[in-house]
């Protein structure tokens, strides 16, 4: 059992206000394996006056100061990474090949990208007699969830360094122990003291106050749509800068001339990673009519390949899900694809045969999905994929489309000029082609009620500015 009963502010490692724990569980096992203190609103106002206080000195600092700081933390986090990776296996549950091969790997990157941005950004320019400037917004609260703890941690954490704003997070109570190592490395790779701070909490204890804060000047939240709702009306009566990353419901979309083994194959990996917990995983497959039975064949073979087991385990392809809600959650919605009359290839409600106790679920794969059918609309955030088939390639497009989410997207086609015509049509933040992988400079985010604002590289950057336009700086 670990513990962290402190939070970090100005530099310093705090008791709360007010004393009060909570136990994290380790999903794998479903016994406690740390405690946290859980923090107040009086806690959150230490840690915005700490920020607040850091933010002339730290917002004057030069490019190349940040860049020395950068190069430290990378060093530091290096020397923690191992222990960042079995953290978050721990934690919520990640196999540990995949804790180490992306969800700290993510961290570290996010570090790297930003630290290059950083050093090539032109921060002033020069249009006639303006001078038009980008400066750093302020200060900043983050609220960041536990499916890629590090990930969406470090995405917000990293450009706000970079850009030269001070910060406040309020990590996951969920997965909080990762957040926790983050801030020890930022303190040995010598952040200055309120520059960056660390308030463990709940929604409405810590996540709605920093929202609400007069003193922060922009919240950037990670998690559900409904969350994200309450947070932007909490954030409305101070009319700061919001930016949101929030659910999807990620169409992937098999054209006719699609490698259809390798699409509908790459398609179940793509659902299933994470215990398909991430937002953008491809849980609604599209496939021609005329190949249905030939796909649902495929995916079937697939997802019976997935291994679910302990993520410390040698050859676990998936580990458990966070918490006993979301398993709740989503054995409810797999029952109610079964009662809405979607064909169920595999999987199903319940544990996998052999495994008594841990939140682990049945790799699923539903097909002869309709549009309509709760499984095709609602975000499961679970190994669960429904697959809809269609007769034309417009009307695919059309159903890709018929969602309020807008996150990401998938298109397989053995034509690329096919694929990117068929991108063209998406309505979502950003469209994978063929399998492609994640780009950490290409900008993250979503359209419709997947968000709004962009993480990621240059675009995520500059979400952390603010804009000023300096009239007669030339002369005429």
């Amino acid at each position: 059992m670990k513990e962290a009963l402190q939070f970090y502010i100005n530099g310093q490692w705090v008791d709360p206000a007010t004393p009060k724990t909570l136990e994290v569980v380790n999903p794998a096992t479903e016994e406690p394996c740390a405690t946290i203190s859980m923090g107040s609103e009086a806690d959150l106002d230490k840690a915005v006056a700490a920020a607040k206080a850091a933010f002339p000195a730290w917002s004057a600092t030069s490019r190349e100061d940040r860049v020395k700081i950068f190069e430290k933390i990378i060093e530091v986090y290096q020397t923690r990474y191992d222990e960042i990776a079995e953290t978050i296996s721990t934690e919520m549950g990640a196999p540990i090949w995949l804790a180490k091969a992306a969800q700290a790997a993510t961290g570290l990157a996010h570090f790297q990208t930003n630290m290059e941005v950083l050093k090539n950004y032109a921060f002033e320019e020069t249009r006639g007699t303006t001078q038009i400037v980008k400066e750093p917004i302020g200060v900043c609260g983050f609220i960041t969830p536990w499916n890629w703890p590090v990930n969406q941690i470090v995405c917000k954490v990293a450009p706000a360094l970079a850009a030269g704003c001070t910060m406040v997070l309020k990590p996951s109570e969920v997965a909080p122990m990762n957040a926790i190592i983050l801030a020890e490395i930022l303190h040995e790779a010598g952040v200055p003291a309120g520059v960056f701070n660390l308030v463990n909490g709940d929604g409405p204890s810590v996540g709605a106050p920093l929202s609400a804060h007069k003193d922060v000047d922009m919240v950037s939240f990670t998690g559900s749509t409904r969350a994200g709702i309450l947070v932007a009306k909490a954030a409305a009566d101070t009319v700061k800068r919001v930016t949101q990353e929030l659910g999807g419901k990620s169409p992937n979309i098999i054209l006719e001339d699609a490698d259809l083994e390798k699409a509908v194959a790459g398609g179940i990996q793509g659902v299933m990673m994470n215990s398909g917990q991430s937002c953008n995983a491809p849980t609604r497959m599209f496939v021609p009519a005329s190949k249905n039975d030939e796909a649902k064949a495929i995916a079937k073979a697939a997802a019976e390949q997935v291994k679910v087991g302990d993520p410390f385990t040698d050859g676990t392809t998936i580990g458990p899900v966070v918490s006993e809600v979301q398993y709740n959650k989503i054995q409810d919605l797999i029952q109610k694809g079964i009662d809405e009359g979607a064909t169920l290839l595999t999987g199903g409600v319940g544990r996998p045969d052999g495994l008594n106790k841990g939140y682990y679920v049945r790799p699923t794969v539903f097909a002869d999905v309709t549009p309509d059918m709760t499984i095709s609309r609602e975000e499961i955030f679970g190994p669960v994929l429904s697959i809809l088939s269609y007769e034309t390639e417009d009307q695919a497009i059309e159903m890709a489309n018929d969602t309020e989410y807008g996150l990401s997207s998938y298109v397989q086609s053995g034509d690329i000029e096919h694929a990117r015509k068929v991108a063209s049509k998406i309505r979502a933040g950003d469209v994978h082609l063929n399998g492609a992988g994640p780009d950490f400079n290409a900008p993250f985010g979503g359209y419709k009620q997947s968000g709004n604002g962009r993480e990621w590289g240059e675009h995520g950057f500059e979400e952390f500015l603010e804009t000023k336009a300096v009239l007669g700086y030339q002369a005429a």
